[in-house]
C-alpha cells in the first residue's frame, strides 16, 4: 500500500497547504520560527488539518531536536529524562504534546519551571481550543494559533501531489467527502490504490458511503453558515436555525464552538428580554462540552428552538458600545465624592425603601434604552417609574447589526 500520508507530508512552512495565515511568508508564526524566537505554543483545530506537520517544521528550522507525545500516555518521567539530558548543554529541544487539552494538572505544573527558562520548546496541538482546559500559568507562557480546515482547492493542490489520474467525478468527491481532512482524503486514496482497480465514483462511495463532514469544509461556507445560524435565530425563525444547525452538525462543527456562539447570541440579541437565554446557553456551553455528540445535537436543537422563541432585545449591546465609545472619546467624568471610597452623604437605598433620588454621574449621560420586548419592558417600566424619563422604553428596535 503506497502511503500517500508519510510521502506528501510537507517538510517546509512553502509545502504547507491550506494554513496561509500561519505559513506564509509574511505570516507572524513563521517569521518568529525563522528568527529563532519562536515561544511555547499550542495549535489547535480540526483533525487532518496539519498540526503535526508543522510541529515537525518549526522542529527543523529551528534545528532542534523533536520529541513527539500524547497526552493521553505521557510519563513524568519521559520530560524528566529529556529536561536532565539537556540541562547543561546549548541545545534546546522541541517538544509535541498531541491531544494538549487532556493534560493532568500535575503533567501541566512539571512544564512550567522549564517553560519559564525556555529550557526548551513546548508545543501542543488538539482538535479542542486548549485554552479552555490549560491552566493560566501554562496559557500565560504560551501563544494560540489556530489552524484552519483545508479547503477544496488546498486539498485539490495536495491530491495533485499525489500523481494519480483520477476522473472529475472521482476526484470532486474525493474531496468533497473530506470535508477539509488532507489525512482523511488521503488514507482513503491509498485504501483504494491498494485494490488495483479503476478509481471510480462508485468505488470511493462504497468505503466512504457518507462525507466525513460535509457542509462546512470551505472556510467561506464556516463562516457562512454560522453566521446564518445567528440570523435566523436573531429573526426567529427556527425552522430555518435549526437547519443551518444541522448542517453546522453534519460538517463536523465542535459543539463547544455552536454552544459559544448561542451564549454570546442570548446577551447580544435577546438579553433581559428574557434573562434566562443566557441562563439555558451557558448550562448548554457545559453540557455539550462533557457529552459530545451525538446526544449533544438535542441539546444545541434545544437552546437554538428556545432562543428562536424569545423576545429579542439588543439594549446590551448597543448600551456599552455606546458607554465604550464616550470614554474612548474622551468623556472621563470625576466620579461624586459620595460615590467614593470614603462615600461621604451617601444615602444607602435600602434605607428609604430600596431607592432614593441622588446623582450617580457628575453629568447626565444617556446609553440605555428599554426596549418594549419581554420581560425588559417590566424593567424599563419600573426604571421609569423611579426615574422618570431616564427609565423610558423605546417601542421600536434599532438593531441593524450584521
Amino acid at each position: 500500500m503506497i502511503d500517500f500520508t508519510h510521502l506528501l507530508r510537507p517538510k517546509t512552512f512553502d509545502e504547507m497547504v491550506g494554513q496561509d495565515h500561519l505559513c506564509a511568508k509574511d505570516a507572524p508564526l513563521r517569521l518568529l520560527c525563522e528568527a529563532f524566537a519562536m515561544p511555547h505554543a499550542f495549535l489547535y483545530g480540526p483533525p487532518g488539518s496539519g498540526k503535526t506537520s508543522l510541529a515537525r517544521i518549526i522542529a527543523t528550522v529551528l534545528e532542534a531536536p523533536f520529541y513527539e507525545f500524547n497526552a493521553t500516555s505521557l510519563k513524568i518521567d519521559q520530560l524528566r529524562k529529556i529536561f536532565d539530558h539537556y540541562e547543561n548543554t546549548l541545545t534546546k529541544p522541541l517538544i509535541f504534546i498531541d491531544e494538549v487539552h487532556r493534560l493532568a494538572k500535575n503533567q501541566q505544573e512539571v512544564l512550567l519551571p522549564v517553560m519559564e527558562k525556555n529550557r526548551v520548546v513546548v508545543i501542543g496541538a488538539s482538535t479542542e481550543n486548549p485554552y479552555f482546559s490549560l491552566t493560566a500559568a501554562m496559557r500565560s507562557r504560551s501563544m494560540l494559533f489556530e489552524l484552519h480546515r483545508i479547503t477544496s482547492l488546498a486539498l485539490e493542490t495536495l491530491l495533485e501531489r499525489t500523481a494519480i489520474t483520477l476522473k472529475e467525478d472521482a476526484k470532486g468527491y474525493l474531496i468533497a467527502s473530506s470535508g477539509g481532512d488532507a489525512r482523511g482524503m488521503l488514507k482513503l486514496l491509498e485504501v483504494v490504490c491498494a485494490l488495483n482497480r479503476p478509481i471510480t465514483l462508485q468505488l470511493l462511495q462504497s468505503l466512504r458511503p457518507a462525507a466525513q463532514s460535509l457542509g462546512s469544509s470551505e472556510a467561506s461556507v464556516h463562516y457562512d453558515l454560522s453566521s446564518a445560524l445567528i440570523k435566523s435565530i436573531r429573526g426567529s425563525d427556527a425552522d430555518a436555525a435549526i437547519y443551518y444547525l444541522a448542517r453546522l452538525i453534519e460538517g463536523g462543527e465542535p459543539p463547544e464552538f455552536i454552544a459559544r456562539r448561542l451564549v454570546i447570541l442570548s446577551s447580544e440579541d435577546i438579553g433581559n428580554a428574557n434573562p434566562q437565554a443566557l441562563t439555558l446557553c451557558t448550562s448548554t456551553m457545559m453540557s455539550v462540552k462533557h457529552i459530545g455528540y451525538p446526544e449533544s445535537r438535542i441539546i444545541l436543537a434545544q437552546a437554538v428552538i428556545y432562543l428562536c422563541a424569545s423576545p429579542k432585545s439588543n439594549t446590551a449591546y448597543t448600551a456599552i458600545n455606546k458607554a465604550l465609545e464616550a470614554v474612548r472619546n474622551g468623556v472621563l467624568l470625576d466620579i461624586p465624592p459620595h460615590l467614593g471610597q470614603h462615600h461621604t452623604g451617601y444615602r444607602y437605598p435600602h434605607d428609604f425603601g430600596g431607592w432614593v433620588d441622588q446623582s450617580y454621574l457628575a453629568q447626565k449621560l444617556r446609553f440605555v434604552t428599554f426596549k418594549n420586548s419581554g420581560y425588559e419592558a417590566k424593567m424599563g417600566e419600573w426604571m421609569k417609574k423611579v426615574w422618570g424619563d431616564k427609565g423610558e422604553v423605546d417601542p421600536q428596535s434599532s438593531s441593524q447589526r450584521d
